[in-house]
């Protein structure tokens, strides 16, 4: 006797998932801890700096003196670059008209995923050592990113030199110091940068790191809390190990360390949020483009730029190892 199977058996319906599992990062620790600035008016954004005198020991006048003067000191005014980032969409009328698992429509899924795309390279953009580019009519524009702005705090090896805002309107990157200068992330480093910041007026409260320096970070000593508790307190078993090193507790008051999927791992960003803001000149749109065939064609786009209010509040120990 022949038993009739399923491996000759004609018309089983299919068992697909009506979901789509997509475990690709979302988490924008940069962008999320920063402020979203008043909008751009052009292709460029504008501000100014400033710094009081250094406090001395010697300001004393005799009874009567005449009053002395001394050359004030003008502003300094900085600017980056808005740059564009789009994703275009085609999807052929077939594609929207059959049936599909997951979503409801495809272009408005593909739509979606575009926006999130471009919020990951906005992310990437922001935290890394990026020069601006004024851009031509042949040349995209680009803003200058975290690592480009600071050249006051700086831990870096050998060969390693801050880049920073130019007399010409642009910010040049920093140069990375060679493989064999790159040092080991450490609680001591970690330290005299804060500790720079702090000097220089700033209270950073968000270090960024990548995901191998954030588990070194975890065995630093300043970190405060190693143990959540979870259900009952009184509980012996509520007692759990966390394993993040999630505050720390500095000099100079508490950092939040967080890990960053989209920052260079040979980095540690030092961060005094107060001083970050993103402009945009154009809001994420969606443009149809004209229908010419059989697709329904989409620009998703978007233009804006960082600002750095005032990079001396912040600040970077660069060219860790990344093993």
């Amino acid at each position: 006797m022949t038993t009739y199977t399923t491996y000759t058996q004609i018309g089983i319906r299919e068992d697909l998932s009506n979901a789509i599992y997509d475990i690709s990062p979302l988490d924008f620790p940069f962008m999320t801890s920063i402020s979203r600035g008043a909008p751009a008016k052009n292709r460029f954004v504008e501000w100014q700096t400033d710094a009081l005198a250094t406090a001395v020991t010697t300001n004393q006048a005799i009874e009567g003196a005449d009053a002395s003067y001394s050359t004030a000191t003008p502003t300094v005014r900085l600017r980056n670059f808005t740059q564009i980032s789009q994703k275009s969409i085609s999807v052929s009328g077939t594609a929207q008209a059959v049936t599909t698992a997951g979503r409801e429509e495809e272009l408005a899924y593909q739509i979606a995923k575009r926006s999130k795309e471009i919020k990951r390279d906005m992310e990437s953009s922001f935290t890394q050592n990026i020069a601006s580019r004024a851009g031509s009519a042949s040349t995209a524009r680009r803003m200058a990113g975290y690592e480009a702005w600071i050249t006051t705090n700086t831990s870096r090896g050998t060969g390693g030199s801050s880049g920073g805002y130019t007399a010409a309107g642009t910010v040049t990157a920093a140069t990375d110091a060679s493989s064999t200068n790159q040092r080991t992330f450490t609680e001591t480093r970690l330290k005299s940068v804060i500790q720079q910041c702090w000097s220089s007026g700033g209270n950073p409260n968000l270090v960024i790191v990548g995901p191998i320096n954030k588990q070194k970070a975890s065995a630093f000593a300043g970190i405060t809390t190693k143990f959540s508790e979870f259900g009952n307190p009184s509980s012996s078993a509520a007692l759990t190990i966390v394993a993040a090193a999630d505050l720390y507790l500095s000099d100079f008051g508490k950092l939040k360390i967080v890990p960053n999927r989209f920052s260079r791992e040979r980095s540690c960003l030092v961060i005094d949020p107060e001083y970050w803001s993103i402009h945009y000149l154009r809001p994420f749109a969606v443009n149809p483009i004209n229908k010419t065939g059989d697709a329904d064609r989409r620009q998703l786009i978007t233009e804006y730029t960082l600002c750095s209010r005032n990079q001396r509040a912040s600040g970077i120990l660069a060219d860790l190892t990344t093993t």
